[in-house]
């Protein structure tokens, strides 16, 4: 998994991309960006697959924020992005939330 970041030079936002590598997803149909910047709502930012069958995401984002976020695949698994820049620990799961601080 990757995350890149574009800063806006002449905002306070940052283009960040979500990429799932095709590894992962080969046998997936649908993928999303799931977290605090929209409410943990999975139909909010679908990912897109790419025609080597990566799922990728972009999306803008306030700067000096914390989020947390986990990918949704096919709706019902979800994966941690252990190379994020940190991990959170959920209150009733022993799973992880991923950690994107802007």
């Amino acid at each position: 998994m990757s995350i890149t970041r574009k800063y806006l030079a002449t905002k306070d936002i940052c283009q960040v991309t979500f990429k799932l590598p095709s590894h992962l997803t080969k046998s997936i149909k649908t993928a999303s960006v799931v977290g605090g910047f929209n409410n943990w709502d999975p139909k909010a930012n679908p990912m897109k697959k790419t025609k080597d069958g990566k799922f990728s995401l972009s999306m803008k984002l306030p700067i000096e924020t914390e989020y947390h976020f986990r990918y949704l695949l096919d709706g019902k698994n979800w994966e941690t992005d252990f190379d994020a820049d940190g991990l959170s620990s959920i209150p009733w799961s022993d799973e992880l939330n991923s950690v994107l601080k802007l």
